[in-house]
């Protein structure tokens, strides 16, 4: 999601690149709801928490209607992480540090260190103070997992011994954080958010891919909604939310992290085949051969979908019990005898 001039579409006027338009990440949470087991807690089934939840998807994208610079420099890098970027850094996806702030550390010391392996900024254009970061977007998928599974423990320390408005208070945090997090979850599937190559092809472009300023928005929502997407074309590519048994129960676990980093590589791997696409003609949208693209944008969806439900999954089984704040709340009295 970054800015773009498109003088096509915006007459030069700045515009955001969505992960997914906010049909596509409503779609991503309503799916990733569908998947939960019986298990999970019921209360997020009902009607109205469901659209909370699906409404949420949209949440990131709605801040950057902000003059705010503040927010935007908070928000803006954590819809990406532009994996070619890594390199003069000398260092790998796998090699992150799970600390949001270790890494910004190294972006500054290498920086420092080999000022000509990075390109000159022009401060007028970045008032964000963003264009030097590679983005963070696997650090804000495990902070968000971090913050649910919190919720959830002090949820059922709340269920135990809290009045029926602290119950009512700790599950609208819940419905909170799982929406939003819904929406890095989407932007971790979308192949576009992995690389520089962001909104048409930079750099050396031997096969001639496009360098369309709107590549980025067409495959966000202007495709999907012209050849039409829906819950039952997500369906068969899904499978229902999994435990992430991998992910150690722990305050020192990082695996979040490394699984969200692992998602963000693969999908990196998509990104240069969606390109030949548009180059064969097969990301119009207009049949026979336009509509090709539909079925590997449906399974990136869903791909989405997947995590964040086993995300929602995993953190609250592990959730462990809120020992702190049981302490300080005052125990339920015993039922009296009939």
């Amino acid at each position: 999601m970054r800015w773009f001039a498109s003088a096509t579409l915006y007459l030069g006027v700045l515009q955001l690149c969505s992960g997914w338009d906010y049909e596509g990440h409503r779609l991503i949470n309503q799916m990733a709801l569908a998947l939960l087991p019986t298990n999970f807690p019921g209360w997020v089934r009902e009607d109205a928490a469901r659209e909370r939840i699906a409404f949420l998807g949209g949440e990131m994208d709605r801040w950057r209607n902000t003059p705010h610079y503040s927010l935007r420099h908070m928000n803006h890098p954590d819809h990406y992480l532009d994996l070619e970027d890594l390199v003069p850094l000398e260092v790998t996806a796998s090699q992150l540090s799970p600390f949001r702030y270790e890494f910004v550390d190294l972006i500054t010391r290498k920086r420092l260190q080999y000022p000509d392996r990075f390109p000159s900024i022009v401060a007028t254009n970045d008032l964000e103070r963003t264009r030097h970061l590679p983005g963070f977007l696997p650090w804000k998928i495990a902070e968000d997992f971090a913050r649910l599974k919190s919720a959830f423990s002090y949820l059922k320390a709340y269920e135990e011994r809290g009045t029926p408005d602290q119950i009512s208070n700790a599950r609208a945090n819940i419905l909170y954080l799982m929406g939003v997090a819904g929406h890095a979850a989407g932007d971790a599937a979308q192949p576009l958010h992995t690389t520089r190559r962001y909104n048409g092809w930079v750099g050396d472009n031997p096969n001639g891919y496009t360098t369309n300023r709107t590549f980025h928005a067409w495959i966000d929502g202007g495709y999907l909604r012209k050849v039409g997407v829906d819950l039952e074309d997500l369906r068969p590519q899904t499978r229902p939310a999994q435990v992430l048994r991998s992910v150690p129960n722990g305050p020192e676990d990082d695996a979040i992290f490394r699984h969200a980093c692992q998602f963000i590589v693969e999908q990196f791997q998509r990104m240069e085949p969606l390109y030949a696409m548009e180059k064969l003609g097969e990301l119009s949208g207009e049949p026979p051969s336009g509509l090709k693209g539909k079925p590997i944008l449906v399974e990136q969806l869903a791909r989405a979908s997947t995590l964040l439900s086993d995300l929602w999954l995993t953190a609250y089984e592990q959730a462990p019990p809120d020992r702190y704040l049981q302490s300080q709340l005052t125990p339920k009295p015993a039922p009296k005898a009939p």
